[in-house]
């Protein structure tokens, strides 16, 4: 797939003059768009001018009533308000890097609003937002039981739980770790990591854990041990793909081809890829309750989302919290996973009332 940044760059070059920016600058701009927004931004992108091709619509610049008509089509096909709404945004981000005035969205948003409230009245859970299931020490503790440590495969996953969790990381955050960049201290882990949506200064700490067998600390010291005794140097990417025969970083190809990151470095996919394995070695994938045909969903986010969820029901600080685990102040998503985790806590009025 082409670069979002290509992709309006082509867009513009077609439809309107290109102003004063030069390519590359166009290109530096989109830059600034974290790599996996920039990825989803390009497919909301060439799905919406496919659309526009097909209807004899103009894609740069939109119109407001083109966005109507969009986000109509969408409904029709019953994306998910996250989806149109992300078009919404991709639409907004090619309009700013090509230095165009971003068009109208109430019409859309209006759409998007009603199509909300269809989907929340229809009570039908197959149409509610997919969450990734919240990772929490209980869970993780599960895990990393049913993962055999023995192999390098074993040993790099649990780490990646543990440090992922225990960072309250993204994926794309967590893959970007080199060895430089964690420090084993008295304390702990020293941890510098690079958060591409908030602005942080200086490490992160993590503490040594209070069960050996899911010590965030000690999983890392494993990993890196084994790295060193299978004749690795201690730099580089920290966490590395590792295929079905148990080789750690080996070059991949395809057609003749070289794939895949050259330094060996896990993918975002991969990260992911660990916590679905590791859930459905602890049997954590099969469906319950009502919902026989909706298994919880695991993935890379359910470190996040557990990191959130078991901070709140430990009490601690909303700011605090998401700082540590690099939300924005005010973050609606980190608010949204303390009041998902808040029914059971002290705060229900419920408890202490007699019933």
């Amino acid at each position: 797939m082409e670069s979002f940044s290509t992709d309006v760059e082509t867009s513009v070059s077609t439809s309107v003059p290109t102003g004063e920016l030069s390519a590359a600058a166009r290109a530096a701009v989109a830059e600034g768009i974290p790599a996996e927004t920039r990825r989803g931004y390009a497919g909301d992108w060439q799905r919406f001018t496919a659309w526009c091709a097909r209807t004899g619509r103009r894609a740069l610049p939109a119109t407001g009533d083109t966005l109507t008509e969009y986000l109509t089509h969408l409904k029709t096909e019953d994306k998910s308000p996250a989806t149109m709404d992300r078009a919404l945004a991709s639409i907004a981000v090619a309009h700013a890097a090509a230095e165009l005035p971003k068009p109208s969205t109430v019409g859309a948003r209006r759409v998007l609003k009603g199509h909300e409230r269809e989907r929340k009245k229809s009570k039908d859970p197959r149409r509610s937002p997919r969450r990734a299931a919240a990772a929490t020490p209980p869970v993780l503790r599960k895990m990393v039981a049913a993962t055999d440590t023995t192999t390098a495969i074993g040993r790099r996953d649990v780490a990646v739980l543990l440090l992922g969790f225990a960072l309250a990381a993204r994926r794309s955050e967590l893959r970007l770790l080199d060895w430089a960049d964690v420090a084993e201290v008295e304390e702990g882990l020293a941890v510098e990591i690079w958060r591409p949506k908030v602005n942080h200064e200086g490490p992160l700490g993590v503490p040594y854990g209070s069960n050996p067998a899911t010590c965030p600390v000690r999983a890392l010291r494993a990993w890196r041990h084994h790295l060193i005794e299978t004749g690795r140097p201690p730099a580089g990417p920290l966490f590395l793909r590792i295929d079905r025969h148990g080789r750690i970083a080996h070059p991949m190809r395809r057609n003749g081809k070289p794939i895949g990151d050259p330094t060996g470095r896990i993918s975002g996919e991969g990260i992911g890829d660990a916590v679905a394995r590791a859930a459905a070695r602890a049997d954590l994938t099969a469906p319950a309750g009502l919902l026989p045909d909706l298994p919880p969903r695991w993935s890379g986010h359910s470190l996040r989302r557990g990191f959130a969820t078991a901070a709140k029901q430990a009490g601690k600080d909303l700011i605090e919290t998401g700082r540590h685990g690099g939300w924005a102040d005010g973050s609606k998503s980190l608010a949204g996973y303390f009041d998902q985790a808040r029914i059971w806590d002290e705060t229900n009025p419920l408890y202490g009332i007699g019933l």
